[in-house]
């Protein structure tokens, strides 16, 4: 049993060693990915007729530019502004007193002093208790998120809303940065530009993140991840 103890050092030497050896990633295959979707299936546009004064087309002078059927292109303005603080205080006290003595029974309150020169059947029992608490608490958080995406209409609802999704990602030096957006919105809201703001896309789901060199150095290392986990205290 020593002798196992005493090759655990080697043992966790070893390990150390053949994951310092493992080939690492390179980050540049990861972060070039490119962000894939579904493909809508979108009708195919009817055939024009040459020479005719009236096309079948999409255009037309009487029906605007707005977003409207499955495939079609819809600008998000994304303004989210979310503030919320919290404070709470609590103070509690209690005091408690209590005293018993023994003047007359049955006259055995003589026979303690004679017991005991130093019992007094007048003070027999005297108890204080004193509890005192004082907590108090707060908290504040603030985000903020301007941008704007533009999104693609994935499905026409039976009610006639949208719902639409899109993402961009931006790499600069080695560091990419992934927005998306995903939710549904009325055709009402649509602005004659085909823009929206972000306000009126209903179960909206934003997601904002990046990943890159600035994203590793935000996290500890693994070996400092992997003693926090196993820690006890």
């Amino acid at each position: 049993m020593k002798q196992m103890w005493q090759r655990i050092p080697y043992l966790l030497m070893l390990v150390a060693g053949v994951v310092a050896c493992a080939p690492v990633q390179p980050r540049d295959a990861e972060i070039s990915k490119p962000v894939t979707m579904e493909t809508p299936e979108i009708e195919a546009p009817q055939p024009k007729t040459p020479g005719s004064l009236w096309t079948t087309g999409n255009g037309s002078l009487f029906v605007d530019n707005r977003a409207s059927r499955v495939g079609d292109i819809l600008t998000v303005a994304i303004y989210e502004q979310a503030e919320a603080s919290k404070q709470a205080t609590t103070s509690t006290g209690r005091t408690t007193s209590a005293s018993a003595d023994i003047t007359s029974l049955f006259g055995l309150e003589s026979n303690l002093a004679n017991l005991n020169s130093n019992i007094d059947p007048a003070n027999l029992v005297s108890a204080g208790y004193t509890n005192d608490f004082q907590g108090s608490g707060s908290t504040t958080r603030k985000e903020d998120l301007v941008a704007t995406l533009t999104t693609r209409v994935v499905e026409v609802l039976p009610n006639g809303t949208l719902r639409i999704s899109g993402s961009k990602s931006v790499t600069v030096n080695h560091e990419r940065q992934l927005i998306h957006l995903s939710g549904i919105v009325r055709q009402e809201d649509i602005t004659p530009e085909n823009l929206i703001d972000s306000k009126y896309v209903l179960d909206a789901n934003i997601v904002y993140t990046g990943k890159g060199v600035i994203d590793d150095k935000q996290k500890p290392g693994w070996l400092l991840r992997l003693l926090d986990t196993v820690t006890p205290f």
